[in-house]
């Protein structure tokens, strides 16, 4: 049939996905407009790594608007592929497939930093950490997560050449998304992914940064019985008077039947927490790696593993317990069967905060220091003032 509405349906399901992310984001809708009058990324080569989903693509089409030669990839067992093609499609270099092994998608890392990008949009400070390896050239950076901010205060400390902005230490992104938006959408997941009842649940959050209140917050809202775990005194203190009974991982987590690790840290729950979980315990994680969780001890201590559909896996432990494990330890709103990620406002806002900053680092990275540094407080106001006005406006 043609004509009529018909006519105006797109494509493909990929495609329809995105007419319906890109009506709702009314920053990026702005800042697109601009950057295609205006080219700021015109002969500039970006390179990237970031979770490949259809929100992602849109702030990918809109850089390649404003001039930019993008050269992409997505993150270890999130990359969705449909969004690939979409983006192959259209012009954009998206390397990776959500089957790709570890050692594959590393190696496609190196071949992202080896094409010499001029500017990294960087997820978990991979492709910063194989640049100064390798003794790049780059202009600067930008950095998401909290992860990658922990490799570069760590590993990476005193090692960066060139500026990055670390788009995770905004006040914009950790309230809007890592609080609010990550605690729906991790809440959301495991209701959709096991198909349990919430109620039925007491959950131990590993981890009370912004990502660990929102988990926590939500989760209660919605009826789980709450508990925090958290090494930080200050933190600690924090949950404990929001309301949550406040502990370590070891003296907390033989109380939860459902544990989320939301620290950016590697292995949170290792082997002597695994030995205390109660016999039926799922486990989780929301950080960006799939390390939070002490992988490599859970394999050790399996007797057999059954494999319960796409997602969980049951381990059958040495002992006769049985933990199940959601999407192998990898993020749960992300890597998990049908996982849409964050809200589509909210990444609305982080990925408006990438745009700016890599505008702001190519404009004038003269005068930025190099290593990690905040977001410009004028970035940070302009688009805090843009949000609240497209807010309800979208779709």
């Amino acid at each position: 049939m043609s004509g009529g509405a018909n006519a105006l349906m797109p494509e493909n399901e990929a495609t329809r996905l995105l007419v319906w992310t890109e009506s709702n984001m009314g920053l990026l809708a702005e800042i697109g407009e601009e950057f295609e009058r205006n080219r700021p990324f015109a002969d500039i080569r970006i390179g990237v790594s970031l979770h490949l989903e259809v929100k992602t693509a849109a702030l990918l089409l809109m850089l390649r608007k404003g001039g930019a030669e993008v050269v992409a990839v997505g993150n270890y067992g999130t990359t969705q592929d449909h969004i690939v093609e979409l983006l192959q499609d259209r012009g954009i270099d998206a390397r990776g497939s959500g089957a790709d092994s570890r050692e594959r998608h590393l190696d496609l890392v190196r071949s992202v930093v080896e094409s010499s990008p001029h500017l990294l949009l960087d997820n978990g400070a991979d492709l910063i950490r194989l640049a100064c390896d390798l003794g790049q050239e780059v202009i600067g950076a930008t950095e998401e997560t909290t992860s990658g901010h922990m490799r570069l205060e760590t590993e990476l400390a005193g090692r960066v050449p060139f500026p990055v902005i670390v788009v995770n230490d905004s006040p914009l992104k950790a309230i809007v998304e890592n609080r609010h938006a990550v605690g729906q959408s991790v809440y959301e997941s495991f209701c959709r992914l096991t198909n349990l009842m919430p109620q039925s649940k007491t959950l131990l959050v590993v981890g009370y940064g912004w990502c660990g209140r929102g988990i926590a917050h939500y989760a209660r809202s919605n009826g789980m019985q709450v508990r925090v775990a958290e090494a930080d005194e200050i933190k600690a203190l924090e949950a404990a008077v929001d309301g949550f009974p406040v502990g370590s991982v070891h003296e907390m987590i033989g109380v939860a039947n459902l544990v989320i690790t939301a620290t950016g840290a590697p292995r949170v729950v290792d082997e002597a927490a695994l030995s205390l979980l109660q016999d039926g315990a799922l486990l989780a994680n929301a950080g960006h790696f799939d390390r939070e969780i002490d992988l490599e001890a859970l394999d050790g201590m399996t007797a057999k593993t059954i494999s319960l559909g796409n997602t969980i896996e049951r381990h059958v432990l040495r002992d006769g317990r049985t933990v199940d494990l959601i999407a192998r330890g990898r993020m749960i709103n992300l890597a998990g069967e049908g996982a849409k990620g964050n809200s589509i406002h909210s990444m609305d806002l982080g990925l408006a905060l990438q745009a700016r900053s890599l505008e702001r680092i190519l404009s004038g990275h003269e005068g930025l220091a190099a290593g990690p540094q905040p977001v410009p407080d004028d970035i940070n106001r302009g688009l805090a003032r843009r949000f609240i006005a497209t807010l309800g406006k979208s779709g």
